[in-house]
């Protein structure tokens, strides 16, 4: 696994509530390539006189275009003592510009159909992206002008005060308030020294964040984000010399900044090992965390290690997994990647022991795991499987216009070159065993490391023996400590002066011309078959979904269709499951087995070229399973251990708490999925194999995308059809969610919780009824349209309550509901239900034209980015399978839309939002807050500890 860096981002987080041959092929040898890559990514670049750096792609699959403005900055160029600027940057920069208004890009990208805009921030670089229709481009290229040299005169004291909690409420949700959050925080304070860049978190600490004043945030944006420290990528269908014009037009006028020198490279050495440890009030099970310094991306040895990565911790028989997996049976999985940026880099390893596990156990068995590493070698098989593996992934990367622009963008800004696009898979292939073996004597083995150990509350002994206690600083929650604002003052400032007006917002070009792809229909034995054909890229996803999922599981020993998924790629008759593991690498394939309430998924992607090799597999995983007991026994400890990890994270215990009140008691969906710890321990085989009698055609339906055509896919599954024979079982009746009469607030309580968690909802429409889309349509102002939408709007930008805040109308052919999620700071808990309570209220009485106008405009124009990729195909093909939906049911959505009025949305709102007849669960700090919840009005608060934690046996 790899990545380039570990990102803080400002997009909405809603809580987890719950062309190529046919024939078949050997895997590439070494330095080969599945695809000529010299011209993968054709593009064209060049710089203006104030040093902005443009790159075009030209990709005309869809009508839409992506555009993504990087900014050379990141926290490692703060100051000490002013950290998380250049994320607070990220946050600030959609809020208000010049000439956009308030609101900025957010309320544009409602207007015009976009994505969604969004940015990260690393450590070395801030990034601005999104994808659009092709007709507001130049809308695109206006606004991210304004960007970078008309928005620092909008930013004013109460706009900072209300982006500081912001900013705040994101560390709450994914640091403080999860377990293990902390871990990165302590890996870096004791790898790099202070004066290091890379010693703080990009998120930055609360501390230098409420210490920031207006004057600093003026200083940090006119030193970085200037057009000789910033790159802008456009990709997609557009004209490229009208394009050029455009850049020109709206950027050429922006000064040029002060010249921003390179950070010289400042890999760190350890010159001896040093172990920590921190006792995690969420964890519940102990983990350590191994972190090795290593090198920065793009060194020479980046790829080697890459490989070398893949070659320990991929795959059955990768040695650490043989050992701390199978043999030790000490963990579920093992972790291993590679956190490599601009500066420094790392290798790090990463295991979750199981219930009780001392880590000194865990470090045995990976020290084995080394030695059997090195007495073994490197087999060029399964070299050439990694590689394989690594440039199929490469490809799945690239399939969007908003993903060939992200790495085109990184590739300018760090390689020094956007041609390093086309090169990356060479450099994969080049790779060699004695590179990887010099690699791994060279920056692994015996080398110092810093050693992490988070441990459950009363469990230190579990720590690594030596290890000394982080210095980890938790936030005190503190009622009405927050720092006052009002949001709703309008700046007065000096605009900035330009020789043209740039108010006035750019025409829209040509309005694209929407197709829906082509949807083909076929019959193989007793499945249903439908399909896509896409030629873009030489991949093929497909999808083998059977009705039923958690649904037809026994109420009274949950999670048997869970441990069948767990199961069925665990080998088959004829291989052993790493055979199998290396019969789909060496294809250049994945398959994976999933299930959900009422699904029960075998979903897979390929080489085109592979296509009827990888589905031969998928038969024989399927009509041949191993069920070996041996297996058997590691997926039951894996799930359990998944059971007791999620017992203590705020967030998944509001969606089984959302669960158990929609459904009642006795309700199968009162159950997770994966079953509870005594379900789970008391099953057998036979109980999972009375299981998957249930996996036969005729529950079934199979959807393909991708370089193959209907004849092809349906050849390719034909043989099966002769010895997997129909179930003549019937699926009873599923008793219907409770609707509550009135509201009712339930609590959870996890003491000292940092934030407090959301999930308020209740019985609703579902997929196949008349209204569902317009239902849809109906939600998209109110807290599905993210920064659009009235609830972000209110919570997030004008109370800085949370980071993050949805709702939706989420429906089946049996049930469907409306769900609202949020993670709020505790202090406002009662506050934030309160308005959420006030805003739906109001919803249709206040709904106007402008609100409609909106809505259509997202609805409508976004439509041309529907069915980029192909797992947006695969999505209209899902919709057509299970819902018997047209084939032009986009169109007819289209419909809808352009009918609605502001009549029809206040008649919807009357009929479908109910939060006076809504379950309100909570998942916080009892002590300070549950109490306070009684002032909604709703009576008193019931407690969920004692009701969920007795169902868990």
């Amino acid at each position: 696994m790899h990545i380039h860096t570990l990102v803080a981002c400002s997009g909405v987080a809603l809580v987890a509530l719950a062309g190529c041959s046919k024939d078949k092929s050997e895997t590439p040898s070494r330095g080969e390539s599945v695809v000529e890559t010299s011209d993968l990514v054709p593009f064209e670049e060049f710089e203006l006189d104030n040093g902005l750096k443009v790159v075009f792609h030209i990709d005309r699959s869809d009508p839409v275009v992506a555009v993504a403005l990087t900014a050379h900055v990141g926290s490692a160029r703060e100051k000490e003592g002013r950290t998380g600027f250049a994320h607070l940057f990220e946050h600030l920069l959609f809020l208000e510009s010049e000439n956009l208004g308030k609101g900025g890009l957010d309320a544009m990208s409602a207007r015009i159909g976009g994505s969604g805009a969004n940015g990260s921030t690393s450590r070395d670089r801030t990034n601005y992206f999104q994808t659009v229709p092709k007709d507001a481009l130049e809308k695109m290229i206006w606004a991210e002008a304004d960007k970078i040299g008309y928005f620092i005169n909008t930013v004013t004291d109460p706009v900072l005060a209300k982006e500081k909690q912001v900013v705040k409420n994101e560390k709450r949700q994914s640091v403080d308030n999860q377990p293990y959050g902390h871990t990165f925080y302590v890996l870096g304070k004791a790898l790099y020294p202070e004066e290091h860049p890379y010693n703080w978190q990009v998120i930055g600490s609360l501390e230098d964040l409420d210490a920031a004043t207006l004057s600093d945030v003026k200083e940090f944006y006119r030193s970085w984000y200037t057009p000789n420290n910033v790159t802008l990528v456009v990709a997609g269908d557009f004209d490229q010399d009208q394009a050029r014009q455009w850049v020109k037009k709206y950027f050429d006028e922006i000064p040029r900044g002060p010249e921003v020198q390179p950070l010289p490279k400042q890999p760190v050495a350890l010159e001896h090992s040093q172990k920590l440890f921190h006792v995690d009030n969420f964890a519940q099970l102990p983990e350590l965390t191994l972190d090795w310094p290593t090198v920065p991306e793009f060194h020479p040895d980046s790829w080697a290690l890459d490989v070398l990565i893949d070659l320990l911790s991929d795959g059955k028989s990768a040695p650490l997994n043989e050992v701390l997996i199978d043999e030790k049976k000490l963990t579920a999985s093992v972790e291993m990647f590679s956190y490599a940026s601009e500066l420094a880099g790392e290798t790090i390893i990463n295991i979750r022991g199981f219930d009780g596990v001392d880590l000194d156990d865990v470090k045995t068995a990976l020290d084995e795991g080394f030695a059997r590493f090195e007495s073994e070698g490197i087999d060029q098989k399964d070299l050439a499987r990694v590689k394989t593996t690594q440039e199929v992934d490469y490809y799945a990367g690239i399939q969007s216009v908003l993903g060939k622009a992200f790495h085109l963008a990184h590739y300018e800004v760090f390689a020094g070159d956007a041609g390093f696009i086309n090169q990356g898979i060479e450099n994969i292939q080049a790779v060699t065993a004695d590179d990887v073996m010099r690699v791994y004597e060279k920056y692994i083995k015996a080398r110092p490391f810093v050693a992490a150990s988070f441990v459950p509350k009363d469990a230190v002994d579990l720590a690594l023996e030596g290890s000394t206690r982080a210095n980890v600083i938790e936030e005190a929650i503190v009622q009405g400590a927050e720092e006052e604002f009002d949001a709703s003052v309008v700046a007065e400032y000096e605009r900035t002066p330009s020789s043209f007006d740039r108010t006035q917002e750019p025409a829209y070009g040509a309005a694209p011309t929407v197709t829906p792809p082509t949807i083909w229909e076929a019959i193989a034995g007793d499945l249903e078959v439908y399909g896509i054909k896409n030629d873009e890229l030489p991949l093929v996803q497909f999808v083998l979904s059977f009705d039923g999922g958690h649904l037809l599981d026994d109420r009274e020993k949950p999670g048997a269709a869970n441990l069948l998924a767990e199961m069925l790629d665990k080998g088959t008759a004829k291989r052993t499951t790493a055979e199998l593991e290396e019969a789909i690498s060496a294809l250049g394939a994945s398959i994976g087995v999933s299930v959900g309430e009422e699904r029960f998924v075998i979903s897979g992607s390929t080489l085109a070229r592979n296509f009827d090799a990888t589905i031969d597999l998928l038969k024989e995983m399927l009509l041949e399973p191993r069920w070996d007991e041996e297996e058997f026994a590691l997926a039951k400890a894996r799930t359990i251990s998944a059971i007791q990890s999620a017992s203590a994270d705020p967030g998944a215990i509001a969606g089984r708490a959302y669960s158990l009140v929609m459904f009642g008691d006795d309700h199968i969906f009162a159950t997770p999925v994966i079953g509870t710890e005594g379900s789970v321990e008391a099953m057998t085989l036979e109980d999972i194999k009375g299981y998957y009698n249930f996996l036969a055609p005729n529950f079934a339906n199979l959807r393909v995308a991708g370089a193959v055509n209907k004849d092809q896919a349906v050849a390719a599954f034909a043989p099966m059809q002769e010895t997997w024979a129909p179930t003549a079982m019937r699926m009873a009746p599923m008793a219907d969610p409770i609707t509550p009469e009135t509201s009712v607030v339930y609590f959870y309580d996890v003491p000292d919780a940092k934030q407090s968690v959301f999930a308020f909802g209740y019985p609703s429409l579902k997929r196949t009824d008349d209204d569902y889309y317009a239902a849809r349509v109906l939600n998209y102002r109110l807290g599905g349209g993210g920064f659009a939408s009235r609830l972000t709007q209110e919570l997030r930008e004008s109370k800085g309550y949370t980071y993050g805040v949805g709702s939706g109308f989420n429906g089946s052919a049996r049930y469907g509901d409306f769900q609202l999620g949020s993670n709020v700071r505790t202090n406002v808990t009662l506050e934030a239900a309160a308005l959420i309570k006030s805003i739906m209220s109001e919803y249709g009485a206040t709904f106007t034209e402008e609100d409609l106008d909106v809505t259509k405009g997202f609805l409508l124009k976004s439509k041309a980015r529907a069915f980029e990729t192909l797992g947006a195909k695969l999505g209209m093909l899902e919709n057509v399978a299970d819902y018997g939906l047209p084939h032009d049911y986009i169109l007819q959505q289209d419909e809808t839309v352009e009918a609605m009025t502001v009549d029809r949305i206040q008649a919807l709102a009357e009929q479908l939002l109910h939060p006076d007849a809504m379950n309100y669960i909570i998942v916080g700090d009892a002590a300070t807050q549950a109490a306070r919840l009684e002032a909604l009005g709703f009576g008193e608060v019931q407690m969920l500890n004692e009701r969920m934690d007795g169902a868990g046996e």
